[in-house]
């Protein structure tokens, strides 16, 4: 299930791409390699061990797609490409609110990973859920549209807490979303202007092929919040969805207009950056090779720089 949209990578498409990529030599455990190359600030880990880290509404390991994406299988593809920490976001849709296999794999890697965990924010006191995570390593927490029992963020009491103890706590609320939901983010930060906020994957922008004026705009204007950082993410999904991307760079620049480098950060999307074609390198060679009106300094804050500050300070 693709952070971008459930169901736009089908499971023989997924696997043909992934395999080769995946086809690399174990790594054994945390070692000495140094933490000074790039971040990437987005990606997804598991395990298929469902006896250990069971997956939400008793889903078997077979819905795993693909069945595993280690930490080890993450870092045999990272860092060959000079990738040598990463943010792991936790993936709901497999691993609900338990944060149990980031927070073991964050103390098994010292220093090599920080986590966006995600929890119950329409139960009680989800701001004690928080701090305690805080304490694992975790430092940022996503929100969907829809959470916190309300339909909306702001009358959520969950959500609110959640905002509140993020500008007290330091720490990153991470909203996946649409350009349809931007509105939202809007709101809450009028009424948290203290929050860190990263948004996931240029809100979505281009998910349908195309890079509507109206989207754009309202991600732009997201600029005009400088709490609000934005994740450049997730190609394998946006515009015409295959390397090298450059159909992507025009929308990048605008971004990087209104923003400046040290509020944006890349991520890769993995394991889904791996299929249908696409793949790791690529997705970094965008950063490193394709945005020409990028200076030295704003390249280092995309690929390293941007991400240390939000997740790893």
């Amino acid at each position: 299930m693709p952070d971008c949209v459930t169901g736009q990578i089908s499971r023989r498409t997924f696997l043909a791409g992934a395999a080769a990529a995946l086809a690399t030599p174990m790594l054994q455990g945390a070692d000495s390699v140094k933490l000074d190359g790039y971040v990437d600030a987005h990606s997804h880990i598991w395990t298929d061990d469902v006896v250990k880290y069971p997956l939400v509404d008793n889903q078997p390991a077979s819905n795993l797609i693909p069945r595993t994406f280690t930490a080890d299988e993450l870092l045999a593809i990272a860092r060959p490409v000079g990738v040598s920490r990463v943010v792991l976001i936790q993936h709901k849709p497999y691993f609900g609110v338990d944060n149990s296999y980031l927070a073991d794999v964050m103390a098994a890697y010292p220093g090599v990973f920080s986590g966006v965990a995600c929890v119950a924010a329409e139960k009680p006191n989800p701001d004690a859920e928080m701090v305690r995570l805080k304490k694992q390593g975790f430092r940022g927490f996503r929100i969907r549209p829809g959470e916190g029992a309300a339909e909306k963020w702001i009358d959520s009491p969950g959500i609110n807490a959640m905002w509140a103890t993020a500008a007290k706590e330091n720490l990153a609320i991470c909203p996946l979303i649409g350009a349809e939901d931007i509105a939202q983010v809007v709101e809450m930060c009028g009424k948290y202007p203290d929050t860190t906020v990263v948004v996931d994957h240029l809100a979505r922008v281009g998910m349908t092929g195309d890079f509507p004026e109206p989207d754009v705009q309202r991600l732009l204007g997201l600029a005009k919040r400088p709490k609000v950082h934005v994740k450049v993410s997730a190609f394998y999904f946006l515009g015409k969805k295959k390397p090298p991307y450059r159909d992507l760079v025009p929308l990048i620049r605008r971004v990087y207009d209104a923003f400046g480098a040290s509020r944006l950060m890349w991520g890769s999307d993995c394991p889904y950056q791996l299929g249908g074609g696409n793949n790791y390198p690529a997705s970094v060679e965008l950063i490193e090779k394709g945005l020409d009106f990028l200076s030295a300094p704003d390249r280092e804050s995309l690929l390293k720089g941007t991400a240390t500050k939000v997740f790893f300070s």
